[in-house]
């Protein structure tokens, strides 16, 4: 079996007496794709908030490879290979989309490559920046200002950007929201790509996405996991059935 990259055990976080995360426990396998699914408020913002490390928990432990980081700020997080796309990363709107990745990578990189002197004329940024564009399929869009690109490539220019520092674990939070179908489509296709190259736990209402993606789910009810297994055994889980998934899962 696959080590262990990511292991939460009781985790547990309240918000004036009411349990957002209730002593749930999550590990995640290097190169899979672990699904967090559950209604609105079952805790899916707040698990990975404190996963991220942009918010303490009351109680429990989060580990990352190895190490215990439940009290490790999220900075330091970052820099370890544990990055939050969606959330960490800034895009800089009158930048181009190649500059942006640039800049994304300078960022994590140890050492400022004279930081006065533009991204763009940089080799050591450029090539990264210009490969992550290419695993999300922005390549031929580089040089087009990000303020001028669509909902669907702002979220793969996020990727990107994610991607660009090489992380170990790419936290995904609700990556196909506010997209259209043929946007879905795109970003399952571009995280399929991806698939056993990078650990990642993905947050996500479009279930047809996730059951597409998702080698394993956890389903998250009021602050629970109440059921850890593969798609099918997700589906055909009565007790996800009556609390989430309803008809959706015939």
């Amino acid at each position: 079996m696959a080590d262990v990259i990511l292991k939460v055990t009781d985790l547990y976080k309240s918000f004036g007496g009411v349990a957002a995360t209730d002593h749930v426990n999550i590990d995640v396998v290097e190169g899979e794709i672990h699904a967090v699914i559950g209604p609105n408020g079952a805790g899916k913002t707040t698990l990975i908030s404190q996963l991220s490390g942009d918010l303490a928990p009351d109680g429990g432990q989060v580990e990352f490879q190895g190490e215990d980081i439940t009290h490790t700020p999220a900075w330091t997080r970052a820099l370890m290979g544990l990055a939050r796309s969606f959330q960490i990363t800034s895009i800089v709107h009158e930048m181009t989309i190649i500059d942006n990745v640039a800049l994304s990578i300078q960022a994590h990189s140890g050492h400022s490559f004279r930081f006065w002197k533009p991204a763009r004329e940089v080799t050591e940024l450029q090539e990264p920046a210009m490969e992550a564009l290419r695993r999300v399929g922005l390549e031929d869009r580089a040089h087009v200002t990000s303020r001028n690109v669509s909902h669907g490539e702002h979220r793969q220019l996020e990727i990107a950007m994610a991607l660009a520092a090489n992380p170990s674990l790419l936290m995904l939070d609700e990556p196909m929201a506010g997209m259209g179908s043929d946007e879905s489509a795109k970003m399952v296709e571009i995280l399929s790509s991806l698939k056993g190259q990078k650990s990642m736990l993905l947050i996500e209402h479009d279930m047809d996405a996730v059951f597409a993606l998702a080698d394993r789910i956890t389903v998250l009810v009021y602050g629970q996991a109440i059921a850890t297994g593969t798609p099918q055994e997700i589906r055909e889980n009565e007790d996800v059935r009556k609390a989430y998934l309803g008809d959706e899962a015939a």
